[in-house]
């Protein structure tokens, strides 16, 4: 690592560190006392607490099901242990969703899987999820409509959604649907990339247009064959975490006639978007900021502190909870692939050894 890069790094702890302890310290206590947060917290029952568990658990799960229908021949289990490791390496290090990214890679080709068969998942998988992101608001805007609730601010931000989406929709169709396109790409990125390579006195790479039509081919026998489980799957996994922010604010004695179910669904909807932006490891402190923003309008004080501990509750379960459920997935990983690396060693040796006996 060269110094200019470490300097980097260093700074983009120090700003990730200013703006969440700004958040925490400096913003979130003027919106509502921790003291009576904390207090608002200890007043739930076991069984809320036990019920949100339950809840949080199932949202965790449903997001296997999104990472099996972008990889034919996922096994559930294998889904879990990548979920996890990926996701508490997105949620603690700047820039950890690259991390995260080339984490869920080496996992996969542990497993046997193609290079090719990893990179059509995570772009399918991340395609599904981010039209999910850009859609949500679209449909809540739509029941906010019906109720008569429709701030300018809610429509301005619905219609870049909808800009944004139907972009994101036409370029990815336009990417499949033409094979001269797709070879462009990729023979643009093997010369880019060929001229990084040979300033550092490597050899270039070759065949990446040819590579970027197979891919195009092949994702597009996945999608066709997996749209339907792909959009259903992504749509109950976004729709399970906004069942966990709704549970915790009921919980906490935020009833219907405070903030309703479609409110909650919008803010849930338009803190998304936000959190698409890497400004923080997994948004933490910017979406805790924007759900209590989004959330507490129009609400006395009381009500704050319970909007607020909602919110944390809420980000523990979903943010938090998960970093040590991926530290144990990921050894558990490590020690697996270990031991699967050791049993082909003494395979191969088992096998030379009698071929000299022979």
């Amino acid at each position: 690592m060269t110094a200019t890069t470490r300097l980097r790094a260093l700074l983009r702890i120090a700003v990730t560190v200013i703006i969440v302890v700004g958040i925490f310290v400096g913003v979130l206590p003027r919106i509502a006392s921790y003291s009576d947060v904390w207090a608002t917290i200890a007043d739930m029952t076991w069984l809320e607490v036990t019920s949100l568990l339950v809840i949080a658990g199932w949202n965790v799960v449903t997001y296997w099901f999104v990472m099996i229908a972008a990889l034919p021949g996922l096994r559930f289990g294998q889904a879990a242990v990548v979920n996890q490791a990926s996701t508490a390496i997105s949620n603690t290090l700047p820039a950890g969703g690259a991390v995260g990214v080339g984490v869920t890679y080496a996992m996969y080709s542990s497993w046997d899987f193609t290079p090719g068969a990893i990179a059509r998942s995570v772009v399918v998988s991340g395609v599904w999820n981010n039209f999910m992101k850009l859609g949500f608001p679209v449909a809540t805007l739509g029941l906010l409509a019906i109720e008569g609730d429709v701030s300018v601010a809610l429509v301005l931000a619905a219609l870049f959604g909808v800009a944004v989406l139907v972009a994101s929709v036409v370029v990815f169709a336009l990417l499949l649907r033409s094979d001269a396109l797709a070879r462009a790409i990729g023979d643009r990125a093997q010369r880019l990339v060929s001229r990084v390579r040979r300033w550092f006195g490597r050899a270039p790479v070759t065949s990446w247009g040819e590579s970027a039509s197979r891919f195009r081919t092949d994702t597009i026998d996945l999608v066709g064959d997996r749209w339907r489980f792909l959009t259903v799957s992504s749509f109950v996994s976004h729709l399970s975490l906004a069942i966990v922010l709704l549970t915790a604010l009921r919980h906490v004695g935020i009833d219907q006639d405070t903030v309703s179910w479609i409110a909650v669904l919008a803010s849930f909807a338009f803190v998304r978007l936000i959190s698409a932006l890497p400004i923080t490891p997994g948004g933490v402190g910017v979406v805790e900021l924007g759900y209590v923003a989004a959330l507490t309008i129009g609400l006395d004080e009381l009500h704050r502190a319970s909007v607020v501990a909602a919110v944390l509750v809420f980000r523990f379960l979903t943010y938090f909870l998960p970093i040590p459920v991926g530290l144990v997935a990921y050894l558990y990983w490590r020690a697996n692939s270990e031991r699967r690396r050791a049993l082909g060693i003494d395979s191969r040796i088992s096998e030379s050894v009698q071929g000299d006996t022979r």
